[in-house]
C-alpha cells in the first residue's frame, strides 16, 4: 500500500507481540487481495475476466460492496472503476519496485460503477465491460478496520496508516484522542484539532495523489474543495466518503455526509470551512 503504519497503545505493559503481528499482517493480506498494482492480486485477476461471473473472497467482496455502495450514494462522485484512467494518467508504478504494472486495458468513455454487477447471494461479480477496478479508496481503510478488530481487547489504542486513523478508547490522559488535521496549504501546520474516540477519521486532500483530484462523473479535476475529513464508525466508510465529499464540494458533500450519518469537515480552496452539525471540532 506504500503506507507507513504505526500503532500506539496506552497500557503500562506493551501488548503481546503476536497481537501486534496479527494486526499488522492485515495490511499485507488486504494488499495481496485488493492491489491494483500487483499482477497476481485477486483484484487484478478479476479484471482479466470481463463478461463472466467471478466468485470473490470475503475480503474482496466486502471491499467491492462498500465501494459500490458509496458510489451509488454519491451519484458516482466516488467510483472504483477508474483504474484504466489512472494508469493512462501515469499512476501505474508499484510502490515497492517502481515497475510499471499497467493492465493493458484501454479506458472506455462512460465506464462507471454501473458496469459492475455484484451478486450478494452467490458472492460473485460480473464486469460488464473491460475495465480496471481501483479500490484504493476503501482497501487501506479495510486493513485499518481489521487491525482495529485485532487490537480491540486492548481497549485504548490508535492506528495511523498514512493518515487513515482508527482511535480506540482513550489516550494516556483518559481523554478522547486528539487528532491534528493537516493544513491543506502548509505541510508542517495543523489546521484544526478534533477529539475522536472509538471511531475512524480519514482525510482526502488535493495534496494527495491524483486519484483524489478527479471527478469521475465528468473526467475533470474536482475543484470545489481542497480537503475533506470524515469521522465514521469504520475507516473503510470514512475513507470512501471523504473522497466523495471532496469531489462533491461543500453543499452536495455535506448533504451526502448527513445522509450517511457521519461527521465531516470540508474546506474550499479559499479555506472556507463547512461542517456537519455533529462535527466535534471548532464551532
Amino acid at each position: 500500500m506504500g503506507t507507513l503504519v504505526s500503532i500506539t497503545t496506552v497500557r503500562d505493559e506493551p501488548p503481546a507481540a503476536a497481537t501486534l503481528e496479527r494486526a499488522l499482517q492485515w495490511f499485507t493480506t488486504v494488499e495481496a487481495c485488493c492491489s491494483r498494482f500487483d499482477p497476481d492480486s485477486e483484484l487484478r485477476q478479476l479484471c482479466r475476466e470481463p463478461g463472466r461471473d467471478v466468485p470473490l473472497s470475503p475480503l474482496l467482496f466486502e471491499a467491492l460492496r462498500t465501494a459500490l455502495a458509496v458510489a451509488e450514494a454519491s451519484g458516482g462522485a466516488f467510483d472504483p472503476t477508474l483504474g484504466a484512467q489512472m494508469e493512462a494518467a501515469g499512476y501505474d508504478r508499484h510502490h515497492r519496485t517502481g515497475a510499471r504494472t499497467g493492465s493493458g486495458v484501454t479506458p472506455q468513455p462512460l465506464t462507471s460503477y454501473r458496469h459492475v454487477r455484484l451478486h450478494t447471494r452467490r458472492r460473485s461479480v460480473r464486469l460488464q465491460r473491460p475495465l480496471v477496478l481501483d479500490l484504493g479508496g476503501v482497501a487501506k481503510g479495510m486493513a485499518v478496520d481489521l487491525a482495529a478488530r485485532e487490537l480491540a481487547p486492548l481497549g485504548d489504542f490508535a492506528i495511523d496508516a498514512g493518515g487513515d486513523l482508527y482511535l480506540g478508547g482513550r489516550n494516556s490522559a483518559g481523554l478522547a484522542w486528539q487528532v491534528g488535521l493537516r493544513h491543506p496549504r502548509h505541510a508542517d501546520a495543523i489546521f484544526e484539532t478534533v477529539p475522536v474516540s472509538d471511531a475512524a477519521l480519514c482525510t482526502s486532500g488535493d495534496y494527495e495523489r491524483g486519484a483524489h483530484l478527479l471527478d469521475p462523473r465528468h473526467g475533470a479535476p474536482a475543484a470545489q474543495a481542497c480537503s475533506a475529513s470524515v469521522i465514521a464508525p469504520t475507516a473503510m466508510a470514512a475513507d470512501a466518503l471523504a473522497t466523495a465529499a471532496m469531489v462533491l464540494g461543500p453543499h452536495d458533500g455535506l448533504a451526502l455526509l448527513r445522509r450517511e450519518a457521519v461527521a465531516g469537515l470540508i474546506l474550499t480552496p479559499e479555506l472556507e470551512r463547512f461542517t456537519t452539525p455533529d462535527w466535534p471540532g471548532l464551532t
